[in-house]
């Protein structure tokens, strides 16, 4: 799908303009908001296996931490943008917000393709980002966590080599590690459930039960994957899944309508989310174009993979059977769709709130690692359910009382605890 057209942080700017006219922030405010406060460029020289020395482009921007250390991943990509890394970096300070926990917006993104660089090639590169950025990353500044195509064993690299630059164990440094090196039990479910979570609200508002719902998935990543499987054992029915398919460097839509088998798909698929089309095929799934599970005759879209996927166009594609957007993805869907998108009495469950699990996940880990002391699964994903039911039903009850979309009511109240912030600071 086309996403060239759209810049994400010209579009998280619209998005957060219109809330601003419509809560009648002043001019000052205004400008604080709708930029980072601080931007950091700089390139990673890593030698390669074969001795050369190859240069990476690679990003660290903080939106705002008024409300506490920054806090957002940081993505390995070949098309990374400073344009994207600013986008995700404000909806990092809104999302933060929204769920009601203690930190700002911040992300990071290295000019990258994993896939192309070898274990210790990616090692290299994860403590020369570091080496980089030591002295403005930490517990109390800003915590960086996996994002795009970054895993955990990167994330201990990255701790690693903070606690040999800082001489001393700082475990709350960094968030996603792997459990048993300062990780949280439940982190790697956290999004995917934290995004059937909030649906699940919202099914329950709608009075529509989900064992009589079908859905549609854009992305086979660690947060579809566990979004799909606690749809589907809520008793809803997924009938496509969309993904990238490295080998031939194209997306699929793997179709079957009766039904998919999340865990067969899982046990097809690598560690970058892409399904073995061979396999599937022998599994008795359809292979269509990777456009086509936004047309699906379903009653839930799910886009959990890029940004810019839902615009007029596709949304014209659509099958009018369509009820919800579940955005699983950050921004997914462009500013001018939503019109669109509410004219087709289609209701959107907008990105920062559906998939703030990650973030309200890292937190407790954070939060673990700094008392060290642990929690059990049970007690994280318990935690969990509270902060992301909490947080829906806040949103939609104000969305009923205001006559607003669920989007525009999650913005008005994160913007309103971020000004609130600001202002009891007195930066503005």
């Amino acid at each position: 799908m086309e996403t060239e057209t759209y810049n994400p942080f010209l579009n998280a700017q619209k998005q957060f303009d219109s809330v601003a006219e419509l809560l009648n922030l002043d001019s000052g405010t205004r400008e604080l908001l709708r930029r980072p406060m601080k931007e950091q460029h700089f390139t990673i020289p890593v030698k390669m296996d074969d001795g050369t020395t190859q240069v990476f482009q690679a990003y660290r921007i903080k939106h705002n931490d008024a409300r506490g250390p920054a806090k957002g991943g940081i993505r390995f990509h070949p098309q990374e943008t400073a344009d994207t890394v600013r986008a995700l970096s404000m909806w990092m300070t809104w999302k933060c917000a929204v769920v009601d926990i203690p930190l700002g917006g911040g992300k990071g993104g290295v000019i990258c393709d994993p896939h192309n660089l070898t274990k210790a090639e990616q090692e290299r590169l994860c403590r020369g980002y570091v080496r980089q950025l030591y002295g403005q990353i930490g517990p109390v500044l800003d915590v960086p966590a996996p994002d795009v195509m970054t895993n955990g064993q990167h994330m201990l690299w990255m701790m690693d080599e903070y606690e040999k630059l800082m001489g001393g164990h700082f475990p709350g440094v960094i968030t996603g590690k792997p459990v048993g090196m300062g990780g949280s039990l439940g982190r790697t479910e956290a999004t995917g459930y934290g995004v059937i979570y909030t649906l699940k609200g919202l099914l329950e508002y709608m009075n529509l039960p989900a064992a009589n719902t079908t859905a549609s998935f854009q992305g086979f990543g660690n947060v579809a994957e566990y979004a799909a499987r606690m749809y589907t054992e809520l008793g809803g029915t997924v009938i496509a899944v969309s993904c990238w398919d490295q080998e031939d460097a194209k997306s699929y839509t793997y179709r079957k309508l009766a039904g998919c088998d999340i865990d067969e798909l899982v046990s097809i698929k690598n560690t970058f989310g892409s399904i073995d089309k061979n396999k599937a095929q022998d599994l008795g799934y359809e292979i269509l174009p990777g456009d086509e599970w936004i047309c699906q005759e379903v009653d839930i879209l799910i886009p959990a993979a890029l940004e810019n996927q839902i615009t007029p166009d596709t949304c014209a594609q659509m099958s009018p059977k369509v009820k919800i957007i579940c955005e699983a993805a950050n921004g997914p869907t462009t500013p001018d769709s939503d019109a669109i998108l509410q004219s087709k009495n289609v209701v959107v469950l907008p990105d920062f709130l559906c998939n703030a699990g990650g973030v309200t996940c890292s937190y407790f880990e954070q939060v673990q690692c700094n008392m060290n002391y642990f929690w059990s699964k049970e007690e994280v994903l318990e935690k969990l359910e509270y902060s992301m039911t909490n947080a829906f039903a806040a949103v939609n009850e104000l969305a009923q009382d205001k006559k607003l979309s669920l989007r525009d009511a999650a913005y008005v109240i994160a913007i309103n605890r971020v000004v609130d912030a600001v202002k009891l600071r007195g930066w503005v």
